[in-house]
């Protein structure tokens, strides 16, 4: 049995629908539909696309088994992670509850983000859930002096020393999206910004640690992972996840199980 120090998973949410992001690109153009560096007009050209089904008839049946393997997985003192939103998450948690023990439930950690459109039918839904167990609730590995500060939201009403250091995060992590047009996009439909798993990476696991990710789709554990001294199982059964994954990982030089990269 391999043993694992985390293990973080982002299964399909169940939304009802299929995932999809369409790849783009910019040529320059004077007749071009966006304006860039100096002036410069560019046009938009769809240059594929990346998706996959996120249905399912008994979601919790899918889980349970792979939520079984990663209790039988994880380490003595080691932390699981799920990543839902609201369809799904309530459930989730007596499946969780019913496998590690109500117990091992240390905390629901909530994503919060502000991008996309806005319902008027209801308050707009804009945050994910991370659940989070561990296998041994009085033995698990949280690194308090590891965790990233961020600004006081009233500056005036702390010290000057405080407001310079900046506070540590709570269970409520506000965090953009990816930027549809930033560095770290890889166009996986569902990927998931890197500052979240920074986080779960430094303060839950130590140098050297192997983490877990069954669901990985574009590879965001991995990449994190790497950066900061861990090393990283990644699972897919997605043809474009594992792409995606060879593509953003290659500095890393990954070895691939019953996989081969395209040449």
């Amino acid at each position: 049995m391999c043993i694992r120090d985390s293990i973080y998973v982002d299964p399909p949410f169940n939304t009802g629908i299929t995932q999809s992001r369409h790849l783009t690109r910019s040529i320059r153009d004077k007749d071009g539909d966006q304006t860039g560096f100096h002036g410069e007009r560019y046009r938009t050209v769809q240059v594929g696309s990346r998706s996959f089904a996120d249905s399912f008839d008994d979601f919790m049946a899918f889980l349970e088994p792979r939520i079984e393997h990663a209790h039988r997985l994880l380490s003595p003192t080691g932390s699981f992670f799920l990543h839902l939103d609201y369809r799904e998450v309530h459930y989730a948690k007596v499946l969780v509850d019913a496998i590690f023990g109500r117990q091992s439930f240390i905390n629901e950690i909530i994503w919060a983000y502000d991008y996309g459109g806005r319902t008027k039918k209801k308050w707009p839904p804009k945050h994910d859930n991370i659940l989070w167990y561990a296998k041994d609730p009085k033995a698990y590995t949280f690194n308090y002096e590891d965790m990233d500060r961020i600004p006081y939201m009233a500056p005036g009403l702390v010290t000057k020393e405080k407001a310079k250091r900046g506070k540590t995060p709570t269970d409520t992590w506000w965090h953009t999206i990816v930027s549809p047009s930033g560095a770290e996009k890889t166009g996986y439909p569902t990927q998931k910004p890197l500052g979240i798993i920074d986080r779960l990476i430094a303060v839950h696991t130590r140098p050297g640690d192997t983490v877990l990710d069954f669901f990985a789709g574009s590879g965001t554990l991995g990449e994190s992972a790497i950066h900061h001294g861990r090393d990283a199982v990644l699972v897919d059964a997605n043809e474009e996840a594992l792409s995606v994954m060879s593509s953003r990982l290659a500095f890393a030089s990954p070895t691939f199980h019953g996989w081969t990269p395209p040449a």
